[in-house]
């Protein structure tokens, strides 16, 4: 893939509410994230909280406006379902991964995702990881959707980091497009171990992504109950609640 060695920030979210992503590479004790996850009760009353996490590199160019535009089906959902706050995750280019803060306003995502552009570079996914688990244990997290065509990362690495994820009691939705086996093998891997699901979508296939990113929202706005609701009419819910442990 093409590479874009500069970064750019006039055509990324502003400052206020876009934030760059540090590697981390400090290992948490094991014994912290089991007392974590006893201590956190998910699907408590409030707000849920849904991690979206996309893969902007340009292989994802030909579909991108597409996945953009279908990010408001998730709070369409979840107003149906109760309230709900999405923080936007991406990664593009040389090293660059980014973070909004948390957003109730469908209008406000769109406008953040509207000023992403898709540039050349590798995955990043083990940081979009890390950033999943320190607002899990700093804010509580319910669900993480992951959506993306390709894994260049370390499958140990990110199988570690989705594991503590599960400890946690977090769920990774996992929609990949396209047929990628290497990538299919790791996030199959990675969606089990967080006790979420991994779902493949055909390219410009919308109603297919509309269907799976509905049933996310679904998940973390009314938890295993509204799932179970929406999943008696088919679709991408099913779908998700058959893997679900």
């Amino acid at each position: 893939m093409p590479q874009h060695p500069t970064k750019t920030t006039q055509q990324t979210p502003s400052a206020t509410a876009d934030t760059a992503l540090r590697p981390s590479n400090t290992p948490d004790e094991i014994a912290a994230f089991v007392a974590k996850a006893r201590a956190m009760a998910p699907g408590t009353a409030g707000r849920g909280r849904l991690l979206f996490a996309l893969d902007a590199t340009m292989s994802r160019q030909p579909t991108w406006d597409m996945a953009c535009a279908l990010q408001a089906e998730m709070f369409r959902e979840a107003a149906a379902l109760g309230s709900l706050d999405i923080r936007l995750v991406y990664f593009r280019g040389m090293n660059e991964c980014r973070a909004s803060g948390w957003i109730s306003s469908s209008d406000e995502l769109a406008r953040l995702m509207g000023k992403i552009d898709c540039r050349g570079g590798h995955t990043q996914i083990g940081r979009v990881l890390s950033d999943a688990r320190k607002e899990a244990v700093a804010s509580g997290v319910r669900a993480i959707v992951f959506v993306g065509d390709a894994m260049e990362e370390s499958v140990d690495e990110l199988c570690a980091k989705a594991g503590e994820l599960g400890m946690l009691k977090v769920p990774v939705f996992i929609f990949q497009e396209g047929v990628d086996p290497v990538a299919e093998s790791a996030f199959r891997e990675m969606a089990r171990l967080t006790g979420g699901a991994w779902c493949r979508f055909d390219p410009g296939a919308a109603a297919q992504l509309r269907e799976l990113l509905r049933a996310a929202a679904a998940y973390a706005a009314g938890g295993r109950e509204a799932l179970l609701r929406l999943a008696r009419q088919g679709g991408g819910a099913a779908l998700l609640l058959g893997q679900m442990k």
